[in-house]
C-alpha cells in the first residue's frame, strides 16, 4: 500500500521521523549544594558549597547560554560569611530560567547568623554569658527560633517619675532622683549604648527611637544623639500641607529604656561590643547548654542587582527559606525618626521636604530613607520568588526597585519580621524621567551606586509588572510597629491579588505614603508621579491595626494614575479611571484601631473601590482627609459608612452615597485640567 504525503503533512511526517538536533532543544544540568559542600563537582555524591555551585552555574551558562540548569539546595543552615550576591552573570534565559530550588523534602535554611556556645554562668546571679566574634553587631538574638528582647523596661517599672525638662540637645533630669542615680551609676560607655523608645511620638501612626549620646552627673543633663533628637523634635514645617507630620514636644519622656546589661530579666539579652561578649539570662526552666541562640551578624543575605543596560534576568528562588540578618541603621546616630510606615529621617530635619520647605530640603518631595531589605533585588528582568520564607529577619523582608520588570513573587510566607515584609519600589523615584533626580536614584535605590553609574535613568527605571500573589503575610512589625505588611511607593503594573495578611501592628498595605503631603483638591498636582495601572485585589485582611493608630486595611496617598485628556484639554475620567490603582474584591475585618477601613487620604485621585467587604473594622468603611477626589465607589459591601472626610468641606466631595443592602455607588466629579500633567 502505498501513502501519498504532500505539502505541510509531508513536513509534519519528516519532523516525527527524524532525529532531533542536539541544538534544537536546550540542554539540562543539575548542580548540587550542602551546607558542608566543598570543591567544584557539585554532584549528588560530592556537592559543593552555594559560592561553588554559583561558580558551576556561571561556568555552564558560558559554555551553553540557552541550557536548563537548576541548582538543588540539600537540607541544612547555610551559614553564610557574607552577602550572597548575584549579578547579570548569573541570568538564565528567555524560557530557561536559572532554577535555585530545595531538594525534594529539604528545608535550606540561608542564614546570616553565628550560633553562640561556650556559655558559662555570671556568679549566682542567674545571667550567663558567651563569647562573641570581634565587631558583633546587632539588633536582634533569637533563641530556639523566637526572637527574645534586648535588656531594657518601661519607664513606670524603674521608678523613675519622669521630671523631665527637655531641650534642644536633650533632657535635664535633675527633679528625677532614681533617673540621676541610674545614669549616675552607668559608665561613659553604658549610656551611649541606650536606646529610648517614644511610641506616638511624632504621631499615632509612629514609633520613634533615638540613641543617649552621654550623661553630664554635675548638672543631670542627658544628652541625646544627634541628629536623631533634631529629627524627632524639630521637624521642618512645609508649605500647602494636606496632613501633618509632627513633631515630637522635647519634654515628651520615653515609654521604654532599652539596651543596658542592668536591666535584663528572664529572657532578655546584652551584648557588649567591647568585650565580645553575649549575655542572656534564660527563663524558668530553660537550660542555656541546650538553647539553640543564633546572632546575626548580616544584614543582607540576598542581593540580586544589575543594571538598567544588563539586567540580572531570568532567576528563579524557590523553597528556600531566608532567616537571622539584623539591621543595625536604627543604632546609629540618626536612630529611628520615624515619619510614616517606616521610612524615616536621616539626613536632617527637612529630609524630604524639596521647595515645599524654607530652606528647601532634598528632592524629589517625600524622599525619605526607607528600611534595609535582607533579601533585596534591583535592575532585574523575570524573576521569580515561589514558596519561600522570609522568617526571622531584623529589616524589611523583600525589596524589589529600580527599574525590576517582569517580578513574580507567590506563594511565599513573610513571618516575624521586625520591620515591613514586602517594599516595592524607592522613595526618590516617582519622578525618573526628571534629569535632576537621576544621581539621587542611583544613590538611594541601588545597593551600589558606582556599579550602575553608566546607567541612563528614564522610564526604564519604573518598576514594572510586579505580581505579588498568593503569599501570606504575619507577624512582622515586631520591632518597628509602623510597618505595614505590604508597602507600594510607585510602578506600573503592579497586581497585588489573593494574598492573606494578619497579626499586623499597622496598616496591611500601603500605596503612596506620604507622596500626596502636599496634595489636595485646591493643590492637586503639588507632587506628581509615574503610578498608573496598579491592582489591589481579592486580599484577605484581618487582625491589623493592633499597635497603631491612624491607618486601615488599605490606605492611599498621592496620584495614582497618569491622566487621560480629551481633545478640548478636560480629564477623560473613564480613561483616566482605567490606569488607576484598582482596588477590588477585598475582604478586611477585626481592624483594631481603624480610623477607614479602606483609606485615601493626603492627596490621594483616581482611585476605583469596587466590591470591596468591610465589617468589624473601624468607625468608616472608607473615607480620609484632604484627598484630591476622583473615586468611584461601587458595589461594595460595607458594615461602617462611606465618604468620612472630616477634613474636607461637603462641598468639595461628591454627593452622599446612597444605600441599598449596604451597597454603596458614586459616580465622581470631573475637574479640569488647565495644564494637565501625568501623574
Amino acid at each position: 500500500m502505498k501513502l501519498a504525503v504532500t505539502g505541510s503533512a509531508a513536513a509534519l511526517l519528516l519532523l516525527l521521523v527524524l532525529p532531533i538536533s542536539p541544538a534544537s532543544a536546550a540542554t539540562a544540568a543539575t548542580f548540587y549544594a550542602s551546607p558542608a559542600g566543598s570543591g567544584s563537582s557539585c554532584t549528588q555524591a560530592a556537592p559543593c558549597s552555594l559560592a561553588g555551585a554559583q561558580s558551576a552555574v556561571r561556568a555552564k551558562l558560558v559554555a551553553d547560554p540557552g541550557a536548563d540548569v537548576q541548582v538543588l539546595l540539600a537540607d541544612g543552615t547555610y551559614r553564610l560569611s557574607s552577602t550572597w550576591k548575584f549579578t547579570a552573570a548569573d541570568s538564565g534565559s528567555a524560557g530557561h530560567p536559572v532554577v535555585w530550588r530545595a531538594a525534594p523534602g529539604a528545608v535550606p535554611v540561608i542564614s546570616g547568623a553565628t550560633r553562640v556556645t561556650g556559655w558559662v554562668q555570671e556568679g549566682t546571679s542567674g545571667v550567663w554569658s558567651a563569647p562573641v566574634p570581634t565587631g558583633s553587631e546587632t539588633r536582634q538574638l533569637y533563641v530556639d527560633g523566637k526572637k527574645v528582647p534586648v535588656a531594657g523596661a518601661p519607664l513606670s517599672n524603674l521608678g523613675w517619675n519622669g521630671t523631665w525638662t527637655g531641650s534642644s540637645s536633650g533632657y535635664n533630669i535633675n527633679g528625677d532622683a532614681a533617673a540621676k542615680a541610674w545614669f549616675g551609676a552607668r559608665t561613659a560607655a553604658e549610656v551611649a549604648r541606650v536606646q529610648f523608645d517614644y511610641p506616638g511620638g511624632n504621631g499615632p501612626w509612629t514609633e520613634s527611637r533615638c540613641p543617649v549620646a552621654g550623661y553630664t552627673a554635675s548638672t543631670a543633663v542627658l544628652t541625646m544623639a544627634q541628629p536623631c533628637w533634631t529629627n524627632v523634635t524639630n521637624r521642618a514645617g512645609f508649605s500647602q500641607g494636606s496632613g501633618g507630620l509632627p513633631s515630637m514636644s522635647v519634654n515628651t519622656k520615653p515609654a521604654r529604656v532599652d539596651n543596658a546589661r542592668a536591666l535584663l530579666s528572664p529572657g532578655a539579652w546584652f551584648l557588649d561590643p567591647a568585650a565580645n561578649r553575649l549575655y542572656y539570662q534564660p527563663e524558668a526552666g530553660q537550660q542555656v547548654a541546650n538553647l539553640d541562640v543564633e546572632l546575626p551578624r548580616l544584614e543582607s543575605l540576598l542581593q540580586g542587582a544589575g543594571t538598567l543596560a544588563n539586567p540580572l534576568h531570568d532567576v528563579t528562588f524557590t523553597g528556600l527559606q531566608f532567616s537571622y540578618a539584623t539591621w543595625n541603621d536604627p543604632s546609629r546616630s540618626y536612630g529611628f525618626s520615624d515619619v510614616q510606615s517606616n521610612l524615616r529621617i536621616t539626613e536632617g530635619r527637612n529630609q524630604g521636604m524639596c521647595t515645599f520647605a524654607n530652606p528647601a530640603g532634598s528632592c524629589p518631595w517625600g524622599a525619605l530613607t526607607q528600611p534595609l531589605a535582607n533579601v533585596a533585588f534591583t535592575a532585574t528582568a523575570n524573576l521569580t520568588l515561589a514558596g519561600n520564607r522570609f522568617v526571622n529577619l531584623g529589616g524589611a523582608g523583600l525589596s524589589v526597585m529600580y527599574g525590576a520588570r517582569n517580578t513574580l513573587i507567590q506563594g511565599n510566607e513573610f513571618t516575624d519580621i521586625s520591620s515591613t515584609a514586602l517594599l516595592l519600589g524607592c522613595t526618590y523615584d516617582p519622578t525618573p524621567t526628571n534629569a535632576s533626580d537621576a544621581q539621587g536614584i542611583k544613590n538611594h535605590c541601588t545597593p551600589d551606586p558606582a556599579a550602575v553609574s553608566g546607567d541612563s535613568i528614564g522610564l526604564n527605571e519604573i518598576l514594572t509588572n510586579t505580581t505579588v500573589s498568593d503569599n501570606v503575610i504575619h507577624h512582622i512589625g515586631t520591632e518597628y510597629s509602623s510597618a505595614c505588611g505590604i508597602t507600594l511607593l510607585f510602578s506600573r503594573g503592579t497586581k497585588i491579588t489573593n494574598n492573606v495578611l494578619y497579626d499586623l501592628p499597622y496598616t496591611a498595605i500601603t500605596a503612596g505614603v506620604i507622596q500626596g503631603h502636599v496634595d489636595q483638591a485646591s493643590t492637586p498636582q503639588n507632587s506628581t508621579n509615574i503610578n498608573e495601572s496598579n491592582t489591589i485585589s481579592n486580599n484577605l485582611f484581618h487582625d491589623y491595626m493592633s499597635v497603631r493608630s491612624d491607618g486601615g486595611a488599605i490606605y492611599a496617598e498621592g496620584h495614582q494614575a497618569g491622566y487621560v485628556t480629551r481633545t478640548d484639554g478636560t480629564i477623560d475620567p473613564v480613561a483616566t479611571l482605567a490606569k488607576g490603582l484598582q482596588v477590588k474584591g477585598n475582604v478586611a475585618f477585626n481592624g483594631r484601631n481603624t480610623n477607614f477601613t479602606y483609606y485615601d487620604d493626603a492627596g490621594s485621585e483616581w482611585i476605583n473601590w469596587e466590591g470591596n467587604v468591610a465589617f468589624n473594622a473601624g468607625g468608616a468603611a472608607q473615607g480620609g482627609c484632604s484627598s484630591t477626589g476622583h473615586f468611584w465607589i461601587r458595589n461594595n459591601y460595607f458594615s461602617a459608612p462611606v465618604q468620612s472626610y472630616a477634613c474636607n468641606p461637603r462641598s468639595t466631595r461628591t454627593p452622599p452615597a446612597t444605600c441599598r443592602s449596604r451597597r454603596h455607588q458614586v459616580r465622581p466629579r470631573s475637574r479640569r485640567a488647565s495644564s494637565p500633567q501625568r501623574g
